[in-house]
């Protein structure tokens, strides 16, 4: 059974399942995804690429929520940098999550230039990649914890704005610090001892008042004001 920090919550589809296309080079890799994302009741896995061009004609056939892809690919498409890009340009509404065995700050940042909103490494458990697969879809930017900092620390992206007018309220505060620990909205929710639904209206109320658009983006502003002291 899932506990709360695995669970895909398919209610906000209307209760379909979360699709996702798988993209890797190797055969087995592949096998074991499906197999580990066919075990979850709210995941269906719609389709397997082995290159780039393979993920592109699948993504725009398939129309996936969630791309799975892997960054380091042979063939005409390129790599998964180029993929990444081809994939928002030819089909905008699809998530991308990096699926790499590279720790590299470099190509974290590339791949989120590139438009990813996902950088997630192989080694990690199974309960890591549902959480980023669930985030992804719902257009929340999830990165590795020990790339975190780095896309944090990257001078190329704009800081959050300051707060105009309104200031945060204590919840929302809260909230922040829970973000920058790297707590999920279960958990958030478990430690505030409130809903998921509420955790993420005050969330939602967050990111609109620093006008920003993610978690990184919300960490960022946490930095600059000295919480991740």
């Amino acid at each position: 059974m899932m506990d709360d920090t695995t669970r895909i919550d398919a209610g906000r589809r209307g209760g379909r399942a979360l699709r996702v296309l798988i993209a890797d080079d190797h055969g087995l890799v592949r096998a074991g995804l499906r197999s580990l994302l066919s075990s979850n009741p709210e995941i269906e896995v719609v389709g397997e690429a082995a290159n780039g061009d393979e993920a592109l004609r699948l993504a725009t056939e398939l129309a996936p929520d969630v791309v799975l892809l892997d960054i380091s690919m042979p063939g005409p498409g390129g790599s998964g940098i180029v993929t990444t890009r081809r994939l928002r340009e030819a089909a905008p509404g699809v998530r991308v999550l990096i699926l790499t065995m590279h720790e590299d700050k470099g190509l974290l940042r590339e791949a989120v230039a590139a438009g990813a909103i996902g950088y997630i490494l192989k080694r990690a458990v199974e309960a890591d990649l549902l959480v980023a697969i669930d985030s992804v879809a719902r257009g929340d930017m999830h990165v590795h914890p020990s790339l975190l900092r780095a896309l944090i620390a990257d001078p190329t992206r704009p800081e959050a704005r300051k707060p105009e007018g309104e200031a945060l309220s204590a919840r929302e505060s809260a909230i922040l610090r829970l973000i920058v620990q790297g707590y999920t909205n279960h958990e958030m929710a478990d430690e505030l001892k409130v809903s998921v639904r509420t955790v993420e209206s005050h969330r939602a109320n967050l990111m609109a008042k620093l006008n920003v658009r993610s978690r990184v983006e919300l960490v960022r502003y946490a930095r600059t004001r000295g919480l991740l002291e």
